[in-house]
Formats: C-alpha cells, sequence, structure tokens
C-alpha cells in the first residue's frame, strides 16, 4: 500500500482509526464532510488545524482502501 505521512494510525488516538497526523480529526470524518457537500473552504474555515495538503491525504487515503478491498462472491 501506497505511503500517507499526513495520516497517522494509533491505537490510543481515537481506537485506532486513521487520523490527519498531529489531530484527533479522523479521515472518516473529512470524507463524511466532503460527502454532505462541504467545500474545501467550508473544511479548511472550520478546522483551521488542517491544510489543503491534509484534505487531499485523506482522499489519497481512502482511494487507497477502496483500491485494496476485495469482494468475493459466496457459493450460495
Amino acid at each position: 500500500m501506497t505511503e500517507h505521512p499526513r495520516i497517522s494510525l494509533s491505537a490510543d488516538v481515537l481506537g485506532g482509526k486513521p487520523v490527519i497526523r498531529g489531530t484527533r480529526l479522523a479521515v472518516e470524518f473529512v470524507i463524511g464532510l466532503l460527502a454532505d457537500g462541504w467545500s474545501e473552504p467550508d473544511i479548511l474555515a472550520n478546522y483551521p488545524g488542517i491544510s489543503h495538503e491534509d484534505i487531499i491525504a485523506c482522499l489519497a487515503y481512502a482511494r487507497d482502501m477502496l483500491a485494496s478491498e476485495r469482494v468475493y462472491p459466496s457459493a450460495a
């Protein structure tokens, strides 16, 4: 899998969910804001501790997780 230096995983931060390094903002949360229609300027204005590059890193992390997902048809 691709390295994501802006994304951190630690068992003692948000139960091990991937977060933007140095924050407690989960990748899932940022992707959710985008899915709910928030624009990048909206996110940056409401969460001044993150940057454009952090948002791009969240998208790249989500892309890579989905790319590695495998679906196996059941025999039933």
